[in-house]
């Protein structure tokens, strides 16, 4: 009967510190707030960039060399200035790789200068002369771009990217100042012998529409949750510039155009995109009391 007695009083002691324990214990903890996956896109941005041009040309042709025949090219150097680009454009970012958008450009006035060693015939045998060329070029660039970005180290994104569309190319202030050796007799027959012949010609502004297409390769560097940096290059084919109507300053020849055959640029640019789309706002877990 004592042996029961002792196990009533252990086990109602036992209940009365459970009770107790539990007392002591906090409210069962809710469970943990867990914010969805996020969404593998950028959503819709914005982009600004400012550089400058490294242009090329394969050559300058007339466009009527029928009314030339036999007139050569035996050694042409060609040359642009540098110029500034300013370009703006909307993009959307479809995943954490691949992007896209859509840009305008444009391309400041790039000075050119030119020489031309030529020959043609003339009064039976051939002259020689040299034609030194100046203008000024601007285009107006818009492209439809996507990009591949290659990953992402230390908020720095290396990417990829081509582009197409179409190039508005501008000639203006063309002149051609040339010295040859074809001269005339007192009678009005050509020779090609006697001192160089000064002449200079001008052209008429000119533009025409080109199909373009461009490379692109640079770096993003992410400096706010919205605003990411870029640095880039672009290989840029413009396709051909024209001039006006060329002639010289007494009319007595002219009538014909000059053609700036195959232009290319590498381009540098610094940039800047703006996401658009907000960074999701997760509310906190609620606070939890002792009860």
């Amino acid at each position: 009967m004592r042996c029961v007695k002792l196990l009533i009083a252990a086990g109602a002691a036992s209940l009365l510190s459970s009770a107790a324990f539990a007392a002591d214990m906090p409210a069962i903890m809710p469970p943990a707030y867990a914010p969805p996956p996020a969404e593998d896109f950028g959503g819709w941005y914005l982009r600004g960039d400012i550089g400058f041009s490294n242009q090329n040309v394969k050559s300058v042709k007339l466009t009527d060399p029928a009314s030339y025949a036999g007139l050569s090219s035996f050694s042409q150097t060609k040359d642009f200035d540098t110029a500034g680009t300013y370009q703006v454009g909307v993009g959307y970012q479809f995943n954490n790789w691949f992007r896209a958008d859509v840009t305008g450009q444009y391309r400041g006035n790039a000075n050119f200068k030119g020489t031309d060693l030529l020959s043609f015939p003339w009064g039976g045998g051939t002259a020689n002369g040299i034609d030194n060329y100046s203008a000024s070029k601007s285009e107006l660039l818009f492209l439809a771009n996507v990009y591949a970005d290659l990953g992402t180290w230390w908020c720095v994104t290396p990417f990829v990217g081509a582009g197409v569309g179409a190039a508005r190319v501008s000639i203006s202030g063309f002149t051609d100042t040339g010295a040859n050796n074809a001269n005339f007799t007192p009678g009005g027959v050509p020779v090609v012998s006697g001192p160089p012949v000064a002449s200079f010609a001008t052209a008429a502004s000119g533009s025409q529409w080109n199909f373009a297409w461009a490379l692109h390769a640079g770096l993003g560097y992410k400096i706010s949750p919205n605003v990411t940096l870029e640095l880039a290059y672009s290989y840029v084919n413009l396709g051909d510039g024209v001039t006006g109507t060329a002639s010289t300053f007494d009319g007595s020849s002219g009538g014909h155009v000059f053609k700036f055959n195959n232009i290319t640029s590498n381009d540098v640019k610094l940039g800047i995109r703006w996401n658009l789309e907000s960074e999701p706002v997760y509310a906190p877990p609620p606070l939890v009391t002792k009860g």
